[in-house]
């Protein structure tokens, strides 16, 4: 449904930060679904670990944090051109069930919760062959640049 050229137009993150490779599923206002497909060149795995490379958790959860960013500024029919970018401002819930390493392919999802004064809650969760990684409730800020 959306390939990165797209994605990028609703994400300000660039390489080596955007996390999200593909949409294939999106229902503004409800929910998302997107694809992060994880390399062993991805940069962080020199140093996460060397000789067992594992998927950062907080980049997991930050790769969830954009595809909930992405649902949000379609919701709104807005982009970060228009003056506006979404901050990560907080997850509760948040749990690891499995890691995440090269060659898997992380199905990212996200669920409108809520929405109050530019404040948003999602409920997001990332897995791997239907296992889940990590699950969390998050909240975003969208605010003006």
């Amino acid at each position: 449904m959306m390939d990165v050229k797209e994605i990028r137009k609703y994400l300000p993150h660039r390489y080596p930060f955007l996390l999200v490779d593909r949409v294939i599923e999106l229902v503004p206002g409800e929910s998302i679904v997107a694809i992060k497909n994880v390399t062993v060149n991805e940069p962080f795995f020199n140093g996460h670990f060397p000789d067992h490379p594992v998927m950062p958790g907080v980049l997991l959860v930050e790769a969830m944090a954009q595809a909930a960013g992405v649902l949000g500024f379609k919701t709104m029919d807005k982009t970060p051109e228009d003056g506006s970018i979404y901050y990560f401002v907080g997850a509760d819930d948040l749990r690891f069930k499995r890691p995440v390493v090269p060659g898997d392919q992380v199905r990212l999802e996200a669920q409108v919760l809520s929405e109050r004064r530019g404040i948003w809650k999602f409920a997001v969760k990332a897995s791997v062959d239907g296992q889940i990684a990590c699950s969390a409730t998050i909240l975003c800020a969208d605010r003006k640049v």
